[in-house]
């Protein structure tokens, strides 16, 4: 193997298809915080998220914590309060099913977004 000299940096984008994009793009920004990509240069900032561990990690095809076979991707966002925003979520009428388990890197509630894609929230932390 030939050692990296450069690497890259972390996610720049996430870009996916989608039946209904304007739909999309105003359930993620009214639901999860995560402001739209400006259409133009002059039309303001992305979304910025904040620094920290990001996990990249391919699944075998069958696995179910995607989602059904037709699904190929599920995002996990980072979260400050899990508590705080699953009830958020269910007051604006989501369905989240929170794991009832701490993990050694913290606790997971899961989502799907309107078009079906998983969404897992994700709170750091240390062992319990």
């Amino acid at each position: 193997m030939v050692p990296l000299v450069e690497r890259v940096t972390g996610i720049g984008g996430f870009f996916f298809r989608a039946r209904d994009p304007e739909a999309l793009t105003v359930w993620y920004r009214d639901r999860l915080g995560v402001a739209p990509t400006p259409g133009s240069y002059e039309g303001g900032e992305p979304w910025r998220q904040e620094e920290g561990a990001t996990a990249f990690a391919p699944f075998e095809w069958g696995s179910e914590m995607i989602g059904p076979p037709e699904h190929t991707w599920m995002i996990n966002f980072r979260v400050a309060d899990l508590d705080a925003i699953v009830e958020q979520l269910r007051a604006a009428g989501e369905a989240v099913e929170v794991d009832p388990e701490r993990y050694p890197m913290g606790r997971f509630a899961a989502l799907r977004d309107p078009e079906g894609n998983g969404i897992q929230l994700w709170q750091p932390m240390g062992p319990p």
